[in-house]
């Protein structure tokens, strides 16, 4: 009688437990889900918006964000999987660190590396003429986050062998998200540093660069800020998984925030192929008085000659803003 009531008195206290501890990661592992279908709808406006263009290097590298991202959802799943159908009243099994959940955290860094990586890559393509140290400080900074990614991944598999134990590297995940969010809003900066260099006097240009900043100040800020989240309720409740919670949701959002970027012209532009139609008509129609002027002359009517030399000047310059816009938002 003694055993069975201590063992009633312990059910309570383990359904407790399950409830903030593995009921959080199965909110976590849906959220993800979700926002993995989303990650699949921006793929496919990608390939939609770029099917005349080959295989590009954009292309390969959506489709390794894809693919990453995919991995990391079946560890997750997989990792659910294991604590809640296979080891179902398996109390002994909940506290271990299984490898999954040590490859899902390897994924996410790699990542988030190559995201930076590409960002960087970026920063220095579209600031060539405007620069040459932006691009240097952005770079030598993303590499330097190789450094707190690596102590942290090797700390997890050498003391890290049951949950309890994610406490004994608590500094080197919060350094190393530390770290990334002031990555984030580096690359925020500097992108809208070239953005607003870019500017052209031109209102419809103007306002693509204008609503391409807000995006990438609010992308920064949303990465930012989960990794600060993370870092947060890691500290306050190291027993409980909301952290993992965070933690499942922040890859998500570094490859939809990426991929969107990509597709920013899509969005602010919907009627892009009307725009460029519409360009077209003005270049004729600026080269169209060059054959007024031919047949007014033939025709006695000087007042209807137009002076083209200030027009095609004034058409040159948006199509070449527009093509290094084009090369930021789209590629």
């Amino acid at each position: 009688m003694p055993m069975a009531s201590s063992m009633q008195d312990l059910i309570p206290h383990v359904q407790v437990q399950l409830v903030n501890t593995f009921g959080a990661l199965f909110i976590g592992v849906i959220i993800a889900a979700v926002l993995f279908g989303v990650t699949i709808v921006q793929v496919f406006i990608y390939f939609q918006t770029h099917s005349g263009t080959g295989i590009t290097f954009y292309k390969l590298v959506v489709i390794l964000l894809w693919i990453l991202d995919a991995l990391h959802l079946a560890l997750i799943v997989y990792s659910i999987y294991f604590y809640l159908v296979i080891n179902y009243a398996n109390i002994g099994a909940l506290i271990e660190f299984i490898w999954s959940c040590k490859l899902q955290l390897v994924v996410t860094v790699f990542t988030i590396f190559v995201e930076h990586l590409i960002y960087a890559y970026r920063i220095c393509t579209v600031s060539k003429g405007r620069s040459k140290v932006l691009p240097v400080i952005v770079g030598v900074v993303v590499v330097l986050t190789s450094g707190p990614a690596i102590a942290a991944i090797w700390y997890m598999y050498k003391e890290v062998h049951v949950i309890p134990d994610l406490v004994k590297i608590e500094w080197a995940i919060c350094v190393y998200l530390g770290t990334i969010a002031c990555v984030d809003v580096i690359i925020a900066l500097s992108l809208c540093y070239i953005l607003a260099t870019s500017r052209t006097g031109f209102s419809r240009m103007d306002l693509f660069i204008t609503k391409l900043m807000i995006y990438i100040i609010n992308t920064g800020c949303l990465t930012s800020m989960c990794s600060m989240t993370i870092i947060i309720t890691f500290a306050v409740m190291p027993k409980n998984y909301a952290f993992k919670v965070v933690e499942f949701i922040l890859l998500k959002l570094y490859v939809n925030s990426y991929i969107a970027l990509l597709n920013a012209r899509h969005y602010t532009q919907p009627n892009a192929d009307a725009v460029h139609s519409s360009e077209c008509h003005i270049c004729h129609d600026v080269y169209r008085p060059g054959l007024h002027v031919r047949v007014s002359q033939d025709d006695g009517h000087p007042d209807e000659m137009l002076q083209s030399t200030r027009p095609v000047q004034a058409v040159t310059r948006p199509i070449a803003v527009t093509m290094k816009m084009n090369s930021l938002s789209s590629v």
